[in-house]
């Protein structure tokens, strides 16, 4: 089965996370979604992030219903912080009958050299690329490995959620009714 990995905090999943991951499993050449819920992503601030079990649960839920998109903790049991190459090959070894592909924003493409072993992602794995605005021209695009996707361009952001709800600020329509419930039932982010 082809796969494609979606790595990403999630803290909150949100409509633009849920989008990208239909439009990759149902307008590419991808079967399924597995949307990895990251621990902690060495590129960012550990500081800002929630207790990893509430954000896969929040991802669970809001995937619940999906026949093609899944949530994964595979990262959970590896080392901290988690690197996508060793996932990579975590879950290479451990599903040898699927073929793993990288889903990703323009934005960290452009940050992937940065990346541990980054070249050999080049080299291994496909990378299907979603738009990000002012990502639109990088000479990494014509790696015989990208695709950059028609993914409709997404604006929203986590940080956008979690400000607005410490802020007491409305979110619907913007992450799914059942994850805003349990933001609320935990009083995640300083919602009120």
């Amino acid at each position: 089965m082809k796969i494609g990995l979606f790595f990403g905090s999630f803290n909150p999943i949100h409509i633009g996370h849920l989008i990208i991951a239909s439009y990759m499993a149902n307008y590419t050449e991808l079967e399924k979604v597995w949307m990895m819920v990251s621990p902690h992503n060495p590129l960012k601030d550990k500081n800002a992030l929630i207790n990893m079990y509430d954000r896969l649960e929040m991802a669970k839920l809001a995937t619940e219903n999906s026949e093609k998109i899944a949530v994964s903790d595979a990262e959970f049991k590896l080392p901290k912080p988690s690197y996508t190459i060793d996932t990579l090959t975590y879950l290479t070894e451990r599903y040898p009958e699927h073929t793993f592909s990288l889903i990703m924003g323009a934005d960290n493409l452009a940050s992937l050299k940065k990346w541990k072993n980054y070249e050999l992602l080049l080299r291994d794995y496909k990378i299907l690329v979603y738009p990000r605005p002012g990502f639109e021209h990088m000479d990494i695009m014509n790696h015989p490995s990208v695709t950059i996707t028609n993914t409709p361009l997404m604006e929203i952001s986590s940080t956008f959620i979690r400000k607005s709800l410490k802020e007491g600020k409305s979110v619907e329509f913007l992450i799914p009714d059942v994850v805003l419930r349990f933001i609320d039932s935990k009083n995640l982010y300083g919602s009120l």
